[in-house]
């Protein structure tokens, strides 16, 4: 968007609502792959992320400010929750907020990509407070049950093992990735999946699948084992990913290796 689209005076109703409608239909269009996504990322977020990225163009937000707004409305989430003790009330508004955070970090790389806005200092913004969002979540729930359960207290040592499970796998792929990107080379034979059944498979490590746990918080033991399923189905995919990628690496360094042996005889 241009100076001069943001000095202009509020568009009237219905133009705003054909201005709505047209970047709905742009979006539709404009997605990314949906290979090996989440089942509720791949139907549910990204479907509200355009919608949310359409209604952002029609009021001339800009995707920093989406991320900022998503930013909020996550925090707010987590504020309640380790601050306010455990009840129905608290859980929908908690898991509402959670939802509408997740849509809105979807919205603001869909709106980015419609207004030809996006770039590296967008990008950096995202991954950042994604970076924050995901083990402030965990650390919440910490907080809530040592504040406010009446549990055992081998149940605080569950969100400390899925933050650890959480970060360790993130950080495992996203530098794997980078190894990658720096020495580019075919991958492996045994690296190419099913892209429909890793989206099942990967199911219980959706972002949006964890934040619909919350609502199970007014009631505790139920959260628990419900949450407890959760890391256990999270600590066996963090594991089967860090063995593919430790594969991945050694296949990379075998093909670095030949490549070095090659260029040395020729």
């Amino acid at each position: 968007m241009t100076a001069q689209d943001h000095a202009d005076p509020p568009a009237p109703a219905h133009r705003r609502r054909g201005r709505f409608g047209a970047a709905l239909n742009e979006l539709s269009g404009a997605q990314k792959s949906q290979a090996g996504v989440p089942l509720y990322t791949r139907y549910v977020n990204r479907r509200l992320g355009r919608y949310a990225a359409a209604w952002a163009y029609t009021v001339r937000l800009t995707p920093n400010q989406v991320t900022g707004l998503s930013a909020l409305c996550s925090a707010a989430a987590l504020a309640l929750v380790v601050t306010v003790s455990p009840a129905l009330w608290l859980a929908l508004t908690a898991t509402v907020l959670l939802v509408i955070g997740y849509a809105l970090d979807s919205a603001d790389g869909q709106l980015a990509r419609l207004t030809g806005s996006g770039g590296p200092a967008g990008e950096w913004l995202d991954h950042v407070v994604d970076a924050a969002r995901n083990p402030a979540l965990h650390l919440a729930l910490l907080i809530s049950l040592y504040r406010f359960a009446d549990l055992p207290d081998w149940v605080l040592l569950l969100p400390m093992l899925f933050l650890l499970t959480t970060m360790v796998r993130f950080f495992g792929q996203m530098l794997a990735e980078q190894l990658r990107r720096r020495e580019p080379m075919p991958s492996p034979a045994d690296a190419q999946t099913d892209q429909k059944g890793r989206s099942i498979i990967q199911l219980p490590s959706d972002p949006g699948v964890i934040n619909l746990v919350f609502v199970f918080l007014a009631w505790p033991w139920v959260f628990v084992w419900v949450y407890a399923g959760l890391l256990g189905a999270n600590m066996l995919l963090a594991l089967a990913s860090l063995v593919r990628r430790f594969r991945e690496m050694r296949h990379l360094q075998a093909a670095l290796h030949d490549a070095t042996i090659t260029r040395g005889v020729s």
